[in-house]
């Protein structure tokens, strides 16, 4: 399991792909089958631990993935032990694929359409089994034999359940354009109710941080910062709803089931995966627009039971049924690669 080189596993704060690392490694080490994870070296797994740097390298940049990725592939290479599937999470990985020949390469996407990213999976070829987050992910990439779509999952028993909102509102996530922040404090006012943001505003280069840093000073919103796991948890178990108005194509959305496995409804823009996450009139809501979105938290939020939005996310998005589908994955690439020589045996 190539994990990156940005975020500790599993993250202590910011970090969804680590998450998700986390999640896998766990569930298929309970599950008896042997994992080594090449992460950071301040990483926390029941398995073997390699690691290229000590601490994570903040913020990314390319020649540290490539050095990461191509360290771990010349770990795998060089192990006395063979693997049988490598499942990488770092796009510098998929360039060393054809050194991998006798090794399965099970590769996730976790981004929304990128096209340098692109035409490097496209290279790729038939090397690697690429796996999407989303159906409408893996729309977005129709030049990919994208071999599964495999939903995130999360383990339940960590999302304690919040029987009953305590009168304010939720955001959580990077203070970027894309998450929709702002657009969340309007819908707050709209309404008059609090609104406490876990997450701190991301300098990508359009000036939209110094824009969000002064909504935050508004007297209806709590900035609280990024939230380790405990505290989002506390902050979701207690919140009427989650507000998730996305400006973009949501590659899948962790913090959505994070919430409704605490109970708390989602009330989102529809975009990217948050169609095939919330279930519209029964874990949340799909809204159209900042009025539409008031109107849904005002009138629509209240009439939900929050023990049936838990127990629908739990059905669909445990980290159970995540890992489970990887392991059919896993199954059937290895037997894929096995099948040409077996072949070439026979003759």
């Amino acid at each position: 399991m190539i994990s990156t080189p940005w975020v500790a596993v599993p993250p202590p704060r910011y970090g969804g792909t680590e998450l998700v690392v986390s999640e896998l490694v766990n569930g298929l080490v309970q599950r008896g089958h042997e994992v080594v994870l090449f992460a950071t070296g301040d990483s926390r797994a029941p398995c073997q631990v390699r690691w290229r740097y000590p601490t994570p390298v903040w913020p990314p940049d390319p020649w540290t993935e490539l050095a990461h990725a191509a360290w771990a592939v010349e770990e795998i290479l060089s192990s006395p032990h063979p693997f049988d599937v490598v499942h990488s999470h770092v796009p510098a990985s998929l360039g060393f694929a054809r050194f991998l020949a006798e090794v399965p390469v099970v590769y996730t996407l976790h981004h929304d359409r990128d096209e340098r990213l692109a035409r490097l999976y496209a290279a790729s070829g038939d090397d690697v089994h690429f796996v999407a987050i989303s159906r409408r992910q893996a729309s977005l990439f129709p030049e990919l034999r994208t071999r599964a779509v495999i939903h995130h999952g999360l383990a339940p028993e960590a999302y304690p359940f919040g029987p009953r909102g305590r009168g304010y509102l939720a955001f959580l996530g990077r203070f970027a354009r894309v998450k929709g922040p702002d657009i969340a404090i309007e819908v707050a006012g709209r309404l008059g109710r609090t609104l406490y943001m876990g997450g701190r505003p991301h300098d990508e280069g359009d000036g939209f941080h110094l824009y969000i840093e002064k909504m935050l000073s508004r007297p209806h919103v709590r900035a609280l910062g990024e939230l380790s796991h405990g505290p989002k948890v506390e902050l979701l178990q207690g919140a009427d709803a989650l507000l998730f108005p996305i400006r973009w194509e949501e590659p899948f959305g962790l913090v959505m089931i994070e919430a409704m496995f605490c109970g708390c409804p989602v009330v989102a823009f529809r975009g990217g995966a948050v169609e095939e996450v919330v279930e519209d009139g029964v874990t949340g809501f799909l809204a159209d627009d900042p009025e539409h979105m008031a109107a849904l938290v005002r009138e629509a939020v209240p009439r939900l039971d929050r023990r049936v939005v838990r127990a629908r996310a739990v059905e669909r998005f445990s980290s159970a049924r995540m890992v489970d589908e990887h392991v059919l994955l896993y199954a059937a690439a290895i037997g894929e690669r096995r099948a040409p020589r077996a072949e070439a045996a026979s003759r």
